[in-house]
């Protein structure tokens, strides 16, 4: 007999509110991102002229050449692009950016007369890029936002044949190049490694501290391969049915998520069981649920 679902009752469960103490430990955590951001702004990077790119480099050249603080441009700024983010995002993500981004106008103030760590612009540069990069990667990974440049990206993205990564990048790009006008083409080249630097930072925080490992394998021994994974590395595996495209032949496919350093010993295992096996290892950067915490082998 056929099942109905009821669309109502998948729509309540796609949609279910934070709960409180889930939206104010977001909360706690985008603070966190946002003071680091603050620190290396005010501390590293904007007392040796050195930008980030998006809301916050155009505020950094805006204060350099009106006087007024940081703050004061990063809240008129993205106003806009909030207003927008509420009808294209939700509320959540426009009530945690918003605060994220109020906050770090208070932050940078109150940090403001703290004297530089270092006048060195490589040193600047490298420590700046990589605690603004773990800051921001702290916001995004909370759902939050503290630069409305995403907001318009998406927009973009919608509109254009362009991903969001890539107008981030291009708006960035000319942001950036923009520094070497109001300030000096020096700089510029530094603003430039301080952004690669927080960007790679951004990735490694966002998605995860862990890089582990997605594995596949199609061998005709599947059943020695996937006992072999479960007794010498204590990691569980998963047996899925699939069907070659051009003989039409089952075959048993064994998926299991290893960490890094366990890949030469996966790829041994295989080799030594079936020389012929496919065997494919791909990089995946959060994994969650399940039973992926390795067993004990001893």
């Amino acid at each position: 007999m056929e099942q109905t679902v009821n669309p109502v009752n998948v729509s309540k469960k796609q949609h279910q509110k934070l709960k409180a103490h889930q939206f104010i430990f977001r909360i706690l955590l985008i603070a966190i991102g946002v003071t680091l951001e603050a620190v290396a702004l005010e501390i590293f990077l904007v007392p040796n002229n050195i930008i980030d790119g998006g809301v916050v480099g155009i505020s950094i050249m805006l204060s350099h050449l009106t006087g007024w603080q940081i703050g004061i441009f990063l809240i008129i700024i993205n106003i806009p692009f909030f207003i927008v983010g509420y009808k294209q995002m939700g509320k959540t993500f426009t009530i945690t950016s918003a605060c994220g981004v109020v906050l770090l106008a208070f932050m940078t103030t109150l940090f403001h007369p703290v004297p530089r760590f270092t006048s060195d612009l490589l040193l600047a540069a490298v420590f700046g890029g990589i605690i603004m990069g773990i800051g921001v990667g702290l916001v995004i990974r909370n759902g939050g936002s503290s630069d409305g440049t995403e907001i318009l990206a998406v927009l973009f993205n919608e509109k254009t044949p362009f991903s969001v990564g890539e107008v981030v990048l291009f708006v960035n790009i000319f942001i950036l190049g923009l520094a070497g006008f109001v300030f000096d083409w020096n700089y510029a080249m530094y603003s430039l490694i301080a952004y690669f630097i927080a960007f790679k930072m951004i990735d490694i925080t966002s998605e995860g501290l862990e890089s582990s490992k997605a594995v596949w394998i199609i061998s005709d021994q599947h059943q020695e391969i996937g006992d072999a994974l479960n007794d010498r590395l204590g990691r569980g595996v998963t047996y899925l049915n699939g069907e070659g495209a051009y003989t039409g032949n089952n075959k048993n496919v064994i998926f299991t998520v290893i960490s890094r350093l366990e890949e030469a010993k996966v790829k041994n295992i295989v080799d030594s069981i079936d020389k012929s096996a496919f065997l494919a290892i791909s990089d995946i950067h959060d994994v969650k649920g399940g039973r992926f915490k390795k067993r004990s082998i001893h």
